[in-house]
């Protein structure tokens, strides 16, 4: 069974990412504005006796636990397909097919019935006026909330807004004087430090497991947004939504998925840095919503080939491989094979770190962009814009264009033939080459048939003889900038040894 990323829920039947306001220090501030300013008192560690090589959590647990809930969503489920008898009767009891052929069309139960499905998630309490912090896959589309409390109460929830990107969800309880957790910085933790998770796997209430900081600025499918701590804490469906402690008794992150094969725990986990949920819940709690910054560009990772193919000595940015038109970005200037290394002067290590920056942002924020163009590096002033919900835009299929006459470059494995007008137009590109067939090098660095090249490096491509020129140019490698359907990359091309 191939491993997944699965949200630590639990549902009755087993279920299961910003005006984000960087810096620990606001975070701690917020959360001083909701608890009044009134911290809880630090919890003193005693220290541990000769030999002893482990943590002790009781007066973390003592203290913090009270501030932990548990979360119990509802959603309306249908009960599936109805019967097509009157009574019941197992399918498999011989008088079901007797009692069937006298049912007409359809069946006896025409009406579908209608049950409630309930998941279960932890979360903690943030404010002594009831303000909760849970994950968003915990409540999203559930009618009703119900947060139970360590002195036995439970409590109908209200839904304040939730953000899907970071998967934060900020609830709101009507009580006072509630206990509240401390807030922490995730930015000071440090790989091999221990850490502890209090919440409800399987619904056994208020259980306490621990661990050790695994990896920091972890990168997640479809999670762009979240530089998720990595930890080997035992986190288990319903555990979402909980808080992870540092020894001092601070919350340092929310833990919100694990990785697994089975479905259960398998050492590994992940939780969202407490720094960036607290953003988060400031803008839910002023707006019920969240807003990013946005730069309008598409980015890959510039793997060692491609950076030499730049004249780069190093790895390290984001390679632009496609620009929005009309986006912050296109009015700043950027171009496709330009390499953001430094955003405002921080280091751009890699890909995945460029849209967590950009989200921290606000709107209508000016950046300084720091870009690798043509062999030396220019700085460009962008003006983000408005982050778009996804999914709001089609993309056209890409259509095999008709054969017309083409061009073989032996050397490189690769015919190619010019786009007619026409097909520009359908493909939606100005210019470009279409590979009619691929071989040797080509076929061995990933390009394809039907692909459309569109730039060699940091040059477009209008020709075949432009091509050819900027190929005899170059040196031992080469990016080629493609089109495939609906993607953009670069694929780096070895011409010799």
């Amino acid at each position: 069974m191939p491993a997944v990323l699965r949200p630590a829920a639990l549902l009755l039947t087993l279920t299961l990412p910003l005006t984000m306001l960087t810096g620990c220090d606001k975070a701690r501030e917020l959360y001083q504005s909701w608890s009044g300013g009134n911290e809880a008192k630090p919890i003193v560690q005693q220290s541990p006796a000769p030999g002893m090589l482990l943590a002790d959590f009781t007066s973390l647990v003592e203290q913090e636990g009270p501030a932990v809930v548990n979360i119990a969503a509802t959603r309306p489920e249908s009960a599936g397909n109805p019967s097509p008898l009157p009574f019941p009767i197992p399918e498999d009891d011989p008088l079901f097919e007797f009692f069937k052929r006298f049912m007409p069309p359809g069946g006896g139960n025409q009406e579908p019935e209608e049950s409630d499905s309930i998941s279960y998630g932890s979360g903690f309490i943030v404010s002594p006026d009831g303000f909760v912090l849970t994950n968003a896959h915990v409540v999203q589309g559930a009618q009703q909330i119900q947060v139970k409390l360590t002195d036995k109460r439970e409590i109908r929830a209200k839904l304040v807004g939730l953000d899907r990107r970071t998967d934060v969800a900020l609830l709101k309880i009507d009580a006072a004087s509630l206990p509240t957790v401390k807030i922490g910085d995730p930015n000071t933790l440090k790989v091999g430090e221990w850490v502890a998770a209090i919440g409800a796997p399987f619904g056994f209430d208020n259980t306490v497991t621990a661990g050790i900081v695994s990896a920091k600025g972890r990168s997640l499918p479809d999670d762009t947004f979240v530089p998720f701590i990595q930890t080997d804490v035992a986190i288990n469906p319903g555990n979402s939504g909980g808080p992870l402690f540092n020894l001092k008794g601070q919350v340092v992150g929310i833990n919100s998925q694990i990785y697994s094969r089975s479905g259960g725990f398998m050492g590994i986990s992940f939780a969202i840095p407490i720094d960036i949920a607290m953003s988060v819940a400031e803008q839910l709690k002023a707006n019920g919503r969240v807003s990013r910054g946005q730069l309008g560009v598409h980015i890959q990772e510039l793997s060692q080939e491609l950076a030499r193919s730049f004249g780069l000595s190093t790895a390290a940015g984001a390679l632009v491989v496609r620009v929005e038109p009309g986006s912050p970005a296109a009015k700043a200037g950027l171009q496709p094979g330009d390499i953001i290394l430094t955003l405002d002067g921080r280091k751009v290590q890699s890909s995945t770190d460029l849209p967590m920056m950009v989200g921290q942002m606000k709107p209508g924020t000016t950046v300084k962009l720091g870009v690798w163009r043509k062999g030396k590096e220019v700085t460009l002033d962008a003006t983000l814009a408005e982050m778009r919900n996804p999914g709001t835009e089609e993309t056209p299929q890409q259509k095999a264009p008709s054969q017309i006459p083409s061009t073989t470059f032996d050397k490189l494995g690769l015919t190619l033939s010019e786009l007619s007008a026409s097909q520009r137009k359908e493909l939606g590109v100005q210019s470009g080459l279409l590979i009619d067939k691929v071989g040797g090098p080509a076929a061995k660095s990933g390009l394809m048939h039907g692909d459309i090249i569109l730039g060699v490096n940091q040059s477009p491509v209008t020709s075949i003889e432009e091509f050819r020129k900027l190929i005899d140019a170059a040196g031992n490698n080469v990016a080629l900038l493609v089109k495939r359907m609906d993607n953009t990359l670069y694929v780096p091309l070895r011409l010799g040894n």
